[in-house]
């Protein structure tokens, strides 16, 4: 098979592996089937590769091995009980991770994975404290990436089972859409024997929705591209609207996360010199410095993250963000913006 046949990503004559002198890791261009094999072969070795999924970058280890996934705590500083999501390569893995599995986990699982979405279901053995966070319940999501599922295809060969992936930065902060923006946050923090894989800019740009399949209802713990009204459409049933998330502990619903260094206001005037984020057919206050014009919803909550973590590279203060209205994607843009405001 020649190389351009190998190659899961978009084509480029970069597809080579490319070390930073000033770098303790690897950053790994366009992803060959080679080069995905590396990766896989990172991951049984006990070291962490960081990748692209359709939402966020994530920041990988065996699901299976308590020591690696110590070093996605250690790296993250991330607490020991805030659990991790663990990635599947298909449907047919469910049942390795999960036991009593609802009949609409089944539906929503057959209509959206591979997909933005994550399962929160009762945990099989495999499924250990140091994933859940001591708690009786597993996260699992099949990402809708072509290195992803490659990755995972590659790891499953060698004896992996899944791979834990919170996004790769920093607890709380920012997270990344691009592997420059895992470079910047982590470089500090991962080893030489630790990876980047370049997989472009993440097409969807915020996290996967995740949804509580523990209850006779699906109850949604984190907004995100698959929407209240598509679960209802697909399991039939009207999830609760009155979550208890003191209940269950999962990525991302703490009241503040996905913060920037600057200050972060929501649908308040821009004075000179402050970021500002807004759809495009809102002008720019006079001074004000714009960080993006998104003309429709799917490109404002693509491109959210890239405009705060700009905001940081030009040392701005503050970023006012005028925050889309109506349901779907909107809500989940509202919830992260709304976060990120609650962090300073």
């Amino acid at each position: 098979m020649g190389t351009r046949e190998r190659r899961v990503s978009v084509k480029s004559d970069r597809s080579k592996l490319v070390k930073w002198d000033d770098l303790r890791m690897e950053l790994i261009l366009n992803c060959t089937q080679d080069l995905i094999k590396k990766a896989a072969k990172t991951l049984k070795a006990g070291h962490l590769v960081a990748f692209p999924t359709e939402t966020v970058y994530g920041l990988g280890a065996d699901a299976t091995n308590e020591k690696a996934i110590g070093k996605i705590y250690s790296v993250k500083g991330r607490p020991i009980d805030h659990p991790l999501i663990v990635h599947i390569s298909s449907i047919n893995q469910l049942s390795k991770w999960a036991v009593n599995i609802p009949k609409y986990a089944f539906k929503l699982a057959e209509e959206f994975w591979p997909g933005p979405m994550t399962l929160i279901l009762q945990r099989s053995a495999l499924a250990e404290d140091f994933i859940t966070g001591g708690q009786s319940n597993v996260g699992l999501r099949v990402p809708a990436q072509p290195i992803a599922l490659a990755l995972l295809s590659e790891f499953e060969k060698i004896g992996g089972s899944g791979i834990a992936a919170p996004s790769a930065n920093r607890f709380g902060a920012v997270s990344p859409t691009t592997s420059n923006a895992v470079k910047s946050e982590l470089e500090n923090f991962l080893n030489d024997r630790d990876l980047i894989l370049d997989g472009g800019l993440c097409l969807i740009g915020i996290e996967s929705t995740i949804i509580d399949c523990t209850k006779v209802l699906p109850r949604v713990l984190r907004s995100g591209a698959i929407t209240n009204e598509m679960i209802v459409t697909v399991s039939g049933l009207d999830e609760s609207t009155n979550c208890d998330l003191s209940a269950i502990k999962a990525p991302g619903v703490l009241e503040s996360h996905y913060s920037p260094k600057a200050k972060v206001v929501l649908d308040s005037i821009a004075k000179s010199g402050e970021g500002f984020i807004a759809m495009s057919d809102i002008p720019t206050p006079s001074g004000a410095i714009r960080l993006a014009s998104p003309t429709t919803i799917q490109e404002y909550a693509r491109d959210l993250y890239t405009a705060l973590r700009l905001g940081d590279e030009k040392n701005l203060k503050k970023v006012i963000i005028l925050l889309p209205q109506g349901e779907g994607l909107a809500v989940a843009i509202r919830d992260r913006a709304t976060k990120a405001a609650a962090g300073k």
